[in-house]
């Protein structure tokens, strides 16, 4: 399946698809294939076995035909010798390559990926992916949803070739987190045509009390052959601290924020509203902190 991708860089889209599109055909198009995923592929035990052979030397050959077939640009990554195909995925990005804005109400974004902005409906619904959500069962807190509102809700999608740590966008202190298990749907458009995979799959959630942008809500969302959500054990940040990382795999970052506290670059939101993501990187202006 195609999904279109505005790149702002070069005011040009161009088609992705998504990562083994014939597998995941079969596994969400096919009886036999959600069978498989229900009984053993979504499952934390096969996410785990994956992860152990990534997590081996003898995955270190995968690493160079990874790099040539997605074009990375290694430059902007610290030169090490990799011990595992799982060490180079979440291998770190030399600073410099990643600048932020240095103006305190310039919003920018948590990661290198695939973005999307929605508006958060009056009673707390958002629609992403033509699936309907509510604040509340993303983050399994009908309280802690309350006053978000006609607000904003960013959706970073993080593909197999995107740089998978994430960072955080102001300064402040993690006020709340928590865990909800869940299982390890794909998250893209096939897997959306069948399941709700933001309040299925298994996810981290925080709650960020910040500087400039006040309290906002962030989603970590695992996904297949994600079996490690990694969040580091601070209470306080700065801007451009790394948050954490995820292992292997595509996954998801979802932010909400209240009404009134940002505004997305209007590029970004004719894409979104035209039904493109906006391919971003980690530090890039995306919008403005509004105070």
């Amino acid at each position: 399946m195609e999904i279109k991708v505005y790149d702002r860089s070069r005011k040009k889209t161009f088609i992705q698809k998504q990562f083994k599109e014939g597998y995941l055909k079969f596994f969400y198009r096919t009886i036999v294939g959600r069978i498989l995923l229900k009984l053993f592929f979504t499952t934390k035990f096969f996410s785990n076995l994956y992860t152990a052979y990534m997590d081996s030397r003898w995955s270190v050959k995968k690493i160079k035909p990874f790099i040539e077939k997605y074009d990375i640009d290694m430059n902007d990554f610290e030169s090490v010798n990799y011990s595992s195909f799982n060490d180079f995925f979440v291998r770190k990005v030399i600073p410099s390559k990643r600048p932020y804005p240095l103006g305190e109400n310039e919003l920018i974004s948590t990661a290198d990926s695939k973005l999307t902005a929605y508006r958060i409906s009056n009673d707390l619904k958002i629609n992403i992916k033509n699936s309907t959500y509510t604040v509340g069962e993303l983050i399994r807190d009908e309280k802690l949803a309350e006053g978000y509102q006609n607000g904003t809700c960013l959706v970073f999608r993080l593909t197999v070739d995107d740089y998978h740590r994430y960072h955080y966008i102001d300064d402040g202190r993690v006020k709340h987190r928590n865990v909800i298990n869940g299982i390890l749907h794909t998250v893209g458009p096939i897997s959306a045509e069948r399941y709700k995979v933001y309040t299925e799959n298994h996810r981290e959630v925080s709650v960020l009390e910040t500087v400039n942008i006040g309290e906002f809500l962030q989603v970590e969302i695992g996904a297949i052959l994600v079996g490690k959500i990694i969040n580091h054990n601070v209470t306080s940040f700065k801007r451009g601290d790394e948050k954490g990382y995820f292992s292997f795999g595509g996954s998801t970052i979802v932010q909400m924020f209240k009404e009134g506290a940002i505004k997305v670059d209007a590029d970004i939101l004719e894409a979104s509203k035209n039904g493109f993501e906006t391919q971003v990187r980690m530090g890039e202006k995306i919008g403005d902190i509004i105070k």
